[in-house]
This record gives structure tokens, sequence and C-alpha cells, in this order.
């Protein structure tokens, strides 16, 4: 086959470090995952080298709010694995836009991609579907949980008022509603620097695109606002439900793990905004800033959702009681 050209329409990539390497930051990731939420030893004196990397690196973050002076390097270990896993990806994408402007990047190439992306958003749309399937089982049968056998089910009893009528949550008028119409408002924004593109305004693709990434930091902003004022309520007594039931950790779950995909997103976005200022992107060729509208969009959307059934329909229920 030497010396003939190609007659297919996929690309054969040359030999890769990066999926390898992806293996290994997932590795070290998921062990920082582990060791900060959980510890791979106990606190006992015995090893302090090996506590202070290995024991629960959550205590780092409580003992500088509490000030009780105990410190944990378990936090490390996770610095070290999204380090590596953000340099892999940068790499690998890196890698990936370079074939696209090569022309490596044929029909069928590009609607694999297409495939892919699509693929990608749809697992992390499961994700939130298994979410609001729990939710929505703990809300409507919370009281029958509680008569199962507590040696099944640890503090069954508790489940009785853990997501009842009356559960006080976060008023959604102020913070919650400000976010919302700041995603929303993102959602235009990315819109209009889409459309731009496609009609090669290149200026107002910049734009849209600035704004955007501006309304996803102030949407973190806000959030981390939020979550300072509630863990001052809870210090002070007056929201039990943060720490002691269901809801409070369906709360915090759905709403961290959604602030989570805000997160990536306004990475993705920038990530395409600074190519596009060094000349990236062509009105018949940008599927990368595409894949971050998408990405964006489906973000705006679970946002709806949990908005009305996780701020606004306890809302209603604890007025009413």
């Amino acid at each position: 086959m030497a010396g003939h050209a190609v007659e297919h329409d996929y690309h054969l990539i040359p030999p890769s470090p990066w999926p390898f390497l992806s293996g290994c930051a997932a590795l070290v990731w998921g062990l920082g995952m582990v060791t900060f939420f959980a510890g791979l030893v106990d606190r006992t004196g015995e090893s302090p080298m090996t506590e202070w990397f290995f024991a629960n690196g959550l205590d780092t973050l409580k003992s500088s709010l509490i000030g009780d002076g105990s410190i944990s390097g378990g936090w490390i270990i996770l610095l070290v694995g999204c380090l590596f896993a953000a340099y892999v990806m940068y790499g690998w994408w890196k890698d990936v836009a370079a074939e696209s402007e090569a022309g490596d990047h044929t029909p069928v190439v590009d609607i694999g991609l297409r495939y892919g992306m699509i693929m990608f958003i749809m697992q992390e749309a499961m994700f939130f579907v298994g979410w609001f399937w729990m939710f929505f089982e703990l809300g409507l049968f919370h009281k029958v949980r509680a008569t199962w056998n507590p040696d099944i089910l640890e503090n069954a009893a508790g489940y009785a008022e853990s997501m009842a009528p009356g559960v006080t949550s976060v008023d959604p008028w102020h913070l919650p509603l400000m976010n919302t119409l700041v995603l929303l408002l993102s959602g235009t924004t990315v819109t209009w620097a889409h459309h731009a593109l496609m009609h090669n305004d290149r200026k107002g693709a910049k734009w849209g695109l600035f704004l955007t990434i501006a309304l996803g930091v102030i949407f973190t902003w806000l959030q981390l606002i939020e979550y300072a004022e509630l863990f001052h309520l809870r210090e002070s007594g007056h929201e039990a439900w943060i720490g002691n039931n269901a809801y409070g950790s369906a709360f915090f779950m759905a709403t961290g793990f959604h602030g989570f995909h805000v997160l990536i997103g306004t990475i993705f976005l920038f990530v395409c905004w600074v190519r596009l200022l060094k000349g990236g992107f062509k009105p018949e060729k940008h599927f990368g800033f595409e894949a971050a509208a998408w990405y964006w969009h489906f973000v705006d959307v679970v946002w709806l959702f949990l908005f009305a059934f996780v701020y606004i329909i306890f809302a209603m229920n604890g007025a009413a009681h």
C-alpha cells in the first residue's frame, strides 16, 4: 500500500501517549478523591507523615473553618490528579485542534466527533435523570422508607421527616432567581456568538463568547455566596436540614454537581474564546465551539429543572405548612 493515496474518509492518527496518560491521571485523581473525602488511614499519631498525606483531606477544610489547628495534606493527591488531568486534556485537545486545522477531519470524522459529544451529553443527562429519580422517590415514599428494617436501612425512622412537607429550603426568589436569570441570559449570549461566527462576524462572536464566560463566572460566584450563607445558617442552628436529612444531601448533591458542570463549561468556553482570538474557527468549520455551546445549553436546561423542583416546590410546601 506504500505510495498509494488514502482511499477512505477516516483519519488514522499517529501513536499518541494521551490515552495511556489519561488513564494514569484518572487513577491519581480517583485516589485523591478517596483520600480527600474518606481518607485511607486513621489519625492515630503513630505515623505522622503517612497520616498527613493519606488521612481525610476534608479535615483541612473543616479545621480552617473551625480554627482548631488540625491540618492534613490529604488534599495534595487530589490536587496533583486534577493538574495531571488538566495537562492531559490540554495536550490531547490541542492535538485534535491541530488535526482539524491540518484538514484531517473529513466529513465522516466530523460526524464521529458530533456523535461522541452527543453521547457524552446523554450520559451526563442520565446522571441527573438518576438523581431526579432518587429525589422524587424520596419525596413521595420517605414515610415508607421510615418503616424499613433499620438493619437494612440505617436510621430508617429518620426518613419520616427527611423530605416531608414543611422542610425549610432556600428562598428561591433571591440568589437562586438571580442565578436563573444569569444562566438564561448566558444562553442567549452563547447563541449570539454562535450565529455571529456562522455569519463570519468575528467581533460579534468574540463579544458574545466573552459575555457568556463572564456570566458563567457570575453564576459560580453567586452560588459560592449562597453556600457560605447556608453554612453560617447551619452553624447558628437555623437550618438543621443542611446536615441531618435526605433533603439536605439531595440539595447539595444536585446544586453542587451542577455548579461543577458550570465551571467545566466556563473553562470550555474560555478555551474557545482564546482560540477565536488567535484566529481559530471558521464559519464552515467550528465544531469545537459548537460542542461548547451544546454543553452550555444542557447546563442551562438542567438548572431550570433544579430551580423548579429543588427550590420552588419545597419553598411552596414550606409556605403551605
